[in-house]
């Protein structure tokens, strides 16, 4: 029977997810629970030595003082992506962990942003988006949902989707609020619940398909529950949800009085099925608040421009929060971002072509080296098991792959409540260009051997 892990944020009596371990891992024990603790070096010192001189006056050495650290966000260390990121520089390795495109964005969209520089759109943005930009906004998602709604009430600029999943959380989620999760998920919805001081329930999706535990989500919600945070296309498994499942997650929260927060920043990579907005299914707009951003679509993830969409009653608690989080978001990059929104169809499905064809090199690739690849209708993600080659957890053959192999992919075990749920998974991204992704596979081929 699959069981679901709760984890009370913010407060003394709780199921403490244990930080992250690349490369080794003790047996942790809190509450009388053991749990599998992975602590590994971070990349930032632990520890700062100062030894400096101004003016002619030494300054005190600094050896051996504690990192600190507000205990909502003690059991949190640096991300895994960070770390991953670090390791293939140090190790010579190819980046198939951190899902960023190693190519760069349109050409039209870097020129929009370069002339809105040169015509001195340079200071402060108005705080919940610059009116073009909400516009543009509206109007994709009345194209893609048939959704109509106003941009200068229901459409707040974020920088970035991060930065929109933290408003949004912040702004309508309270401390001891219930707010539902499925696993495994991107790993700043823990970390911002736990801000927030929310109680977290996770319900796992297990391989194959990844599919909803209708029954067990039927158990978790009660009335305590605020909300569901939902990501389809969904990372890091790829998985679409399906329309059945969105519909039977709308009618349990209508029945219960259950907001969604739902992450849509792959809904233009979707590959083997329409992508389905929740906040298009009947009566569900009242109680959504949809998430998304520019990055993937237009391979420009380091502009950090995302949006939330939702109902007044709903995008002013955002928007509150927002405002004392990053008040405003670059104004120049907000005006490309809008003429990026207008892109033609073409620019869509050329995007699908691309990423469909690098999907193919790396799935086809994987499957020949010997892992068992499980299917991926959305995102640039495939996750895969890799027990075939002996090694005890994700944490363990991550670290051979970098080393040994000079690959990098990422454990999964970090997206889950509890890590045990995500000791077989890695996940690797096809976001990089064709030769990167074949040298990256002539070497899982040439050294990744299956163990019989």
């Amino acid at each position: 029977m699959l069981q679901s892990s709760v984890v009370h944020a913010g407060s003394n009596q709780m199921l403490i997810r244990p930080p992250f371990t690349i490369f080794r891992s003790t047996l942790h024990r809190t509450n009388n629970l053991s749990r599998n603790c992975r602590n590994y070096p971070s990349v930032m010192a632990s520890t700062a030595t100062v030894d400096s001189q101004t003016d002619g006056v030494s300054t005190p050495q600094l050896q051996d003082r504690p990192l600190q650290v507000a205990r909502r966000l003690e059991k949190f260390k640096t991300t895994i992506f960070t770390q991953m990121s670090s390791l293939a520089i140090k190790h010579g390795a190819i980046n198939l962990g951190q899902g960023f495109p190693n190519f760069d964005g349109p050409e039209f969209v870097k020129e929009a942003a370069i002339q809105a520089i040169k015509d001195g759109k340079n200071q402060y943005a108005r705080g919940y988006g610059v009116p073009v930009l909400n516009s543009a906004v509206a109007e994709r998602f009345k194209k893609d949902t048939g959704l109509v709604v106003d941009p200068e009430k229901e459409v707040t600029v974020t920088s970035g989707c991060t930065e929109a999943i933290a408003a949004t959380i912040l702004g309508l989620i309270n401390p001891g609020d219930e707010v539902i999760l499925f696993a495994p998920f991107y790993d700043s919805y823990e970390a911002t619940l736990s801000m927030a001081g929310a109680k977290i329930k996770g319900i796992t999706l297990r391989p194959p398909d990844f599919s909803v535990p209708i029954e067990e989500l039927k158990v978790a919600i009660t009335k305590d529950t605020r909300a569901i945070l939902i990501n389809t296309p969904h990372n890091p498994t790829g998985k679409m949800f399906t329309r059945k499942e969105l519909d039977l997650i709308a009618s349990l929260c209508i029945k219960n009085d259950v907001l969604v927060i739902t992450d849509e920043v792959y809904d233009k990579l979707a590959f083997e099925a329409d992508h389905i907005s929740m906040a298009s299914l009947p009566g569900m707009y009242e109680r959504t608040v949809t998430l998304n951003s520019l990055g993937k679509t237009f391979s420009l993830t380091g502009w950090k421009i995302g949006w939330a969409i939702a109902p007044p009653h709903l995008i002013w608690g955002v928007k509150q929060a927002h405002a004392f989080l990053t008040f405003a978001t670059s104004t120049p990059m907000q005006f490309a971002a809008a003429t990026a929104l207008r892109a033609p169809d073409s620019y869509y499905e050329e995007l699908k072509r691309d990423y469909m064809a690098k999907k193919a090199i790396l799935v086809e690739g994987l499957e020949a080296v010997g892992f068992v690849v499980y299917p991926s209708s959305g995102t640039y993600f495939v996750v895969v098991d890799h027990t075939p080659f002996g090694l005890d957890n994700d944490i363990a053959f991550c670290e051979y792959l970098i080393k040994e192999v000079g690959v990098v992919a990422i454990p999964t075990s970090v997206f889950y409540l509890n890590p045990e749920d995500g000791k077989n998974l890695v996940r690797f991204t096809f976001c990089k260009d064709e030769n990167t992704l074949r040298s990256a596979v002539e070497r899982m081929k040439q050294k990744l051997k299956v163990q019989v």
